[in-house]
């Protein structure tokens, strides 16, 4: 049986513990691995390990050894409680012995656990599990995680009251990290707010949030269109150290002062809903500030050292970047 969406993500929380097994696979190993995980720790709970109810096996060894998944699914432990077989990075060549331990399987077995990161839709395994009345499949893909998904997980770690803003930041940072450092802010998140009952609010998400090469970025930006150019140099250094390169920090200075002209043209246009929080508050003072007609000054003079940046010229290139960089910080002035 095929699972997808949110009939994917309670499954993933509430397993059916007399189901055969489960198929989890995608291409994203971590991704796959925290569904796993959370799977696991549902049917045979946090002891489930400890107590022996857990066996390991490699996908890669079950063509030279077939049996060996039958056995795991067959043992007796010494601690009453359901039983996992997990086999991890199942190749798709271990079709044939995971299809006769489904076909040996019976009530009171070990429920079966399959990942992999290298099958697709017409794969065997999938086909097998698919097409099976008591297993189940899951195709885990790269698209960021829904909002039930981050509100399963926000639930997981205490946190129920959160405010409408602070909502749409935990949705914009599921899309930018990784799934396990997004679940690890969350976690970080959760301890910070450990025994305050207000509500989340957007400075709690900015104060766990991890630092992130853009957000370097929107430091140095910040500086330049508050006119503080004094700090524009350590700051330029800072992001050269961590490899970003001058076109990079052009495009994204390019992407900045177009946003701030969209604003000083119509505060309540679409690019008012880019940012939340004190830095749209920021965002829309600072285009009052600079006016309609500075901020085309400053796109024009963006454009001329983006077209510097991949000309032939034997320039410094991050040196061209910082200079335009200082020119416009002395033009908010």
């Amino acid at each position: 049986m095929k699972l997808s969406g949110a009939a994917a993500v309670g499954y993933f929380a509430k397993p059916d513990p007399a189901a055969t097994g489960l198929l989890i696979y995608g291409q994203d190993a971590m991704r796959v691995a925290l569904r796993r995980q959370e799977v696991i720790l549902a049917l045979i709970g946090p002891q489930g390990e400890a107590e022996m109810r857990l066996t390991r096996l490699q996908g890669s060894d079950l063509r030279k050894d077939a049996a060996a998944l039958m056995d795991g699914m067959k043992a007796q432990g010494f601690f009453p409680g359901p039983r996992v077989v997990f086999v991890e990075d199942t190749p798709d060549s271990a079709a044939s012995a995971v299809t006769a331990a489904l076909l040996d399987w019976r009530p009171g077995d070990a429920q079966i656990v399959i990942t992999s990161t290298s099958l697709t839709t017409k794969s065997a395994l999938v086909k097998l599990f698919d097409a099976h009345p008591s297993a189940r499949s899951v195709g885990i893909y790269d698209d960021p995680p829904s909002r039930e998904e981050i509100e399963a997980t926000l639930r997981k770690s205490g946190l129920t009251e959160i405010g409408r803003e602070a909502m749409g930041d935990l949705l914009t940072l599921a899309k930018e990290l990784d799934p396990g450092d997004f679940r690890q802010t969350v976690e970080k998140i959760a301890l910070y707010k450990w025994g305050d009952t207000s509500p989340l609010t957007v400075e709690d998400v900015a104060a766990m949030a991890p630092a992130t090469t853009e957000a370097e970025v929107d430091d140095v930006l910040d500086a330049v269109t508050e006119g503080r150019g004094g700090e524009v140099g350590l700051l330029m250094r800072r992001l050269e150290g961590q490899g970003v390169l001058p076109v990079t920090l052009c495009i994204m200075a390019m992407r900045h002062f177009r946003t701030l002209h969209m604003l000083a043209v119509d505060p309540r246009g679409p690019a008012s809903f880019r940012v939340r929080g004190p830095r749209k508050d920021r965002m829309i003072r600072l285009a009052q500030e600079w006016g309609v007609r500075k901020l085309e000054d400053a796109i024009a003079l963006i454009v001329e050292t983006d077209l510097t940046l991949r000309s032939a010229s034997r320039a410094p290139a991050m040196a061209v970047m910082e200079r335009a960089l200082l020119r416009l910080a002395m033009s908010k002035r």
